[in-house]
């Protein structure tokens, strides 16, 4: 039986921990689990097989980690076929009938994926690729794709799995108390990204016990009809009598993984902490259930790579200015390269209530798949709203949406077979809703019932293609009235006539109707608001435009989305009480970043690296180094850092923050007397064993542009290099990380190393699998959950020298 005819009317039960099992069985503190595939195959086989008699469906085979980034090819290949033999082995042996399942199990490669680390994108597609081709032939029933932070390598992932495989793939995140991965993405912009692409299940697992992550389930539930996966860890990890457990009985997890199935969850089993008499328990607490019945609609949405845009309740803003038709300045700006520009323009629009925001760059003089995918790039680096990619060339559409971060909106496709016979595969592989223009080969009907018949067969051809009609959203084409006097009425008839007929969602470029006329923005407002009452799903237009911005709040208002009329009194009462509307002033960049008008803050809060550099070195002709980072920059970080403990801003853009902080600290570093300028020394390492470094980096950006030393040891370091970087800088501080629960063990020794060599040290401690009752444990002096609480540790510790303690 196939895997996915066996979930139909079926709980598919998983398998649990690796990592600690082998623990138990002597893996060394750091050396890399699926190296005992072919060391110790007897022992890997033995936990496959004591799984399968659980109760266990599936088994991942032993590869979380087995990517070329940690092995070479020759070992790479050596290891991923050790662990197939080794779960197809214990298949055959365990006692008990049914199906048994073997997957490739693929997890995060330890670096960040560019613009905020070091590792390209289509670097990290082809490191997945080559570890999928294996698997494949190796024998691999299904992949699976788990505890993934950031949505960008789960996608670069799914995208390696379905372009090098036919097999089923799962795809499971690592959710935070939070709800949110933790590069930012909610559980609604992760469902968005993986069904969009072709997941066949998509779920959570590690990082918490299943009552902290059921929440995030329910959410997942509610967002996707696809099957949800449900793979959480046996609570959290504690040390008793030096022996690292876990705070979660099988019989309490499996009381709460069966709500789980309860409540609509397909496929369960454990993460880290659990064992097989955890994966038992819950075989029996589920026995004899069947899949609730979860009629699930798809959603018609598009995501940034923090949230989800929901169509077809209230109307949604699509802002028009990234787009070069009629504006000199970005023409100009797009023919240099200057991406701060795009910016600019981006941040203005979503300060004035956009939505979403087209992004087009079309213009002859310019290399548009390049140019397209540099800017999208740049514009999510920045901000995180869904952008609409808008172009004619299949090229640049595909550049684009392979790099795009989340599920787009793609603009467009019509009716001529040559335009649905290019588009609708990138729709069908990337994911994405599209703009269906109501035009083909014979152009645009006079007539609404003629656009109707083309949005008609628009949905037939992308039904062969295997695309939902909620994934199409018409436009009916706004004519300009100068030229006809019936071209709105056509319009706004088709506009009324496709939602009518098909169901499906309708979008207009508004500010099209009054080409020609004087006072445009009169004309424009008052079809903007004919349409929304026909139920315009969606309107590109200028969210500048006081008349557009008028029509949309009181629109909202009087059709009962806008409860108690909120947003129209906010929007309300903070225009002028005399003057025309249209008199409103544009925010300017800093003013919409909330930066007090200081450009060279506001470059740093909205993570713009070459404006910091430029307005840095303005502000040096009139103001002193150490006044710009005294009264600028440390005040604008503080003000990020502060949005990110606070939740209102997230990693990604934390990270741009500290790198624009870090040009305008590169100009003022030239300027500064040598030696000046430097704080306390921090040395940081991830320790022996472990090479995942995403969390020190982060920590090392962000302690740097806060002016500390820091001495970076790298990954994998001995506790004894630690100790001797402590004594040769004289450090008064250690910042130590760990994301693999079997280096915790190296925490530790490296610790009581310093207390032993280097007494007046203090030592900070962070990773996914640590908690603050663990870092007290192991003796840590401070347990910091991210970055930001790294930095204010050194805050303390700095003081505390200063104060003589």
């Amino acid at each position: 039986m196939k895997l996915l005819d066996f979930i139909k009317d079926r709980i598919l039960v998983l398998d649990g921990g690796m990592g600690t099992l082998l623990q138990a069985e002597g893996l060394a503190p750091g050396e890399l689990p699926e190296r005992w595939c072919v060391s110790r195959p007897e022992v890997v086989t033995d936990i496959h097989r004591r799984y399968f008699e659980a109760g266990s469906h599936a088994v991942s085979a032993n590869t979380f980690g087995a990517n070329r980034l940690k092995f070479d090819a020759e070992e790479l290949d050596a290891v991923i076929g050790a662990a197939f033999r080794c779960a197809r082995a214990a298949a055959d042996e365990a006692a008990g009938d049914g199906p048994r399942f073997v997957g490739l199990d693929i997890g995060p490669t330890g670096r960040m994926l560019a613009p905020f680390g070091d590792l390209a994108f289509e670097d990290a597609v082809s490191v997945f690729a080559e570890t999928v081709r294996l698997g494949v032939e190796h024998g691999a029933d299904f992949i699976l794709i788990e505890t993934m932070s950031d949505g960008y390598e789960a996608k670069a992932a799914l995208l390696a799995a379905k372009e090098n495989s036919d097999l089923p793939v799962f795809v499971s995140g690592a959710f935070g108390r939070d709800g949110t991965l933790m590069t930012g993405a909610d559980a609604a912009a992760f469902a968005a990204l993986t069904e969009g692409m072709g997941a066949d299940a998509v779920g959570l697992n590690c990082s918490f016990g299943p009552d902290t992550l059921l929440p995030v389930a329910k959410e997942l539930l509610a967002r996707t009809p696809l099957p949800i996966l449900f793979k959480p860890n046996a609570g959290l990890p504690v040390l008793r009598d030096g022996v690292t457990v876990y705070d979660v009985s099988p019989a309490d997890f499996a009381a709460s993984v069966k709500e789980a199935v309860l409540g609509g969850v397909k496929i369960v089993g454990g993460c880290c902490g659990t064992t097989p008499d955890y994966i038992r328990a819950l075989t029996e607490a589920i026995r004899g259930l069947s899949p609730a019945n979860r009629p699930v609609a798809p959603i018609s949405c598009v995501s940034s790579y923090t949230h989800a845009v929901d169509f077809g309740a209230s109307p949604i803003l699509i802002g028009e200015r990234i787009n070069p038709t009629g504006k000199k300045k970005l023409k100009a700006a797009l023919m240099e390269g200057d991406m701060d520009y795009l910016l600019t323009e981006g941040l203005r629009q979503k300060a004035k209530g956009a939505h979403v925001l087209d992004v087009n760059v079309g213009i002859p003089e310019v290399n548009e798949p390049v140019l397209l995918t540099e800017a999208v790039t740049a514009l999510q680096a920045t901000l995180d709203l869904p952008l609409q990619i808008d172009t004619a060339d299949p090229a640049a559409m595909e550049s684009t949406l392979r790099r795009y971060n989340g599920k787009a909106l793609i603009n467009s496709v019509n009716g001529k077979r040559s335009s649905m016979d290019a588009v609708f595969p990138l729709v069908k592989k990337y994911g994405g809703m599209v703009v269906a223009l109501t035009l083909d080969e014979s152009g645009i009907p006079d007539t609404a019932e003629g656009r109707c018949a083309i949005a008609e067969r628009i949905l037939s051809v992308a039904e062969e293609y295997g695309i939902g009609r909620e994934q199409i959203m018409f436009d009916p084409l706004a004519m300009t009235v100068s030229a006809d006097k019936n071209a709105a009425t056509v319009t706004l008839n088709a506009l009324r006539m496709i939602r009518e007929k098909t169901g499906c969602l309708t979008s207009l470029g508004v500010s099209n109707v009054s080409f020609g006329l004087p006072r445009r923005e009169i004309v424009n407002g008052t079809f903007f608001a004919s349409a929304l009452a026909m139920g315009l799903s969606a309107a590109i237009l200028n969210p500048d435009s006081e008349d557009m911005m008028r029509a949309y709040y009181a629109h909202r208002a009087l059709y009962g989305y806008d409860e108690n009329c909120a947003d129209y009194i906010s929007y309300a009462s903070a225009l002028p009480t005399a003057g025309p509307v249209t008199a409103v002033p544009t925010a300017a960049p800093a003013e919409s970043a909330g930066c007090d008008g200081s450009p060279l803050a506001a470059a740093i809060v909205t993570g713009r690296t070459d404006a910091a550099s430029r307005e840095t070195k303005e502000a040096l002709a009139t103001r002193s180094p150490l006044e710009l980072v005294e009264n600028e920059i440390i005040p604008a970080l503080d003000k990020v850092g502060q949005g990110f403990e606070n939740k209102t801003v997230y990693l990604p853009q934390l990270l741009m923050s500290a790198e624009a902080a870090r040009a305008a600290f590169d100009v003022i570093k030239a300027a500064l007397p040598a030696g000046s300028g430097n704080r306390m020394t921090v040395i940081l390492a991830t320790v022996k064993g472990d090479i995942h470094d995403i969390g020190k980096n982060i920590v090392r950006l962000l302690l740097e542009n806060y002016g500390f030393r820091v001495v970076d040891l790298g990954r994998d370091v001995a506790p004894e290099a630690v100790l001797s970087a402590v004594l040769r800088e004289n450090a008064p501080m250690v910042g130590l990380s760990a994301l693999m629960t079997t280096t915790v063990g190296a925490m530790e020794e490296t610790i009581r190393l310093l207390r032993e060599g280097a007494p007046h040290c203090r030592v900070a401690v962070g990773g996914a699998v640590l908690t603050e009752e663990y870092a007290n444990t192991i003796g840590a002096d401070r347990y910091c959950k991210d970055a930001m609480s790294t930095v204010r540790y050194a805050e303390t510790v700095e003081a505390d020298l200063s104060a003589g303690k």
